[in-house]
């Protein structure tokens, strides 16, 4: 490496020797094209630390290994709205689509401009990330949210939303019902009655993804 620190190429190449045949085998089935174990990208990216124009570079890239490393190193306050836009609309794997949500834009000042913008989007991945910091903000600031409108159009439209939208929407529906009591027993009839996820498969010891066993699962731990 050079004195003033890794070349694009360089860690390239160290990506490149962590290549795993049968890692990037698991991924793929999840949509993910990377064969790097996520633990070896998070070490390298302890070593790196923030560099924000190396992981505008790597991000430039295409390669997914790059991008998620680039989202582990970027400072998130640094991007500007249309940079993130455009990110995200670039961001066709599942793994690079929530981290750059949950790591980069959830802690961005124009998260919330984009939680609009975004969930009004015709394309459902985009639409799915506003849903995501929609979601978000049903937790952690709902101040100024209309829930009852929420639920509407999650009534409305998630029983035919494409699956990642009908993910994220989903979670929404399960976080109002958990965080707003004045709001529960709606959302629990609405996924009684939609049935959305209802016959997801689900690990022992994990909750299911169904809304109403998701919700009464989830108040009955905060009661206990």
């Amino acid at each position: 490496m050079t004195l003033a620190g890794p070349t694009v190429d360089e860690v390239m190449a160290e990506l490149a020797a962590l290549e795993d045949p049968r890692a990037r085998e698991v991924n793929e089935r999840h949509g993910d094209d990377h064969g790097v174990n996520l633990g070896q990208l998070r070490a390298i990216a302890k070593r790196l630390k923030t560099q924000q124009d190396l992981a505008r570079r790597l991000w430039d890239t295409g390669d997914t290994a790059a991008r998620l490393l680039a989202l582990l190193i970027c400072r998130p306050k640094a991007f500007e709205r249309d940079e993130l836009d455009a990110m995200l609309r670039e961001a066709r794997t599942p793994k690079v689509h929530d981290w750059l949500v949950n790591y980069v834009v959830k802690r961005n000042p124009h998260a919330d401009e984009l939680r609009v913008a975004w969930t009004a989007d015709p394309d459902p991945v985009v639409a799915s990330a506003g849903w995501a910091l929609t979601t978000e903000r049903v937790a952690k600031d709902p101040e100024g949210l209309d829930l009852a409108g929420l639920l509407d159009v999650i009534e409305a439209e998630m029983s035919d939303a494409p699956d990642r939208l009908q993910w994220a929407m989903n979670h929404c529906l399960a976080q109002i019902g958990i965080e707003h009591a004045g709001h529960r027993a709606r959302a629990i009839e609405i996924g009684e009655r939609l049935r959305v996820l209802e016959d997801h498969p689900t690990p022992p010891n994990c909750t299911s993804p169904f809304a109403p066993v998701w919700i009464t699962e989830m108040v009955r731990r905060r009661n206990a």
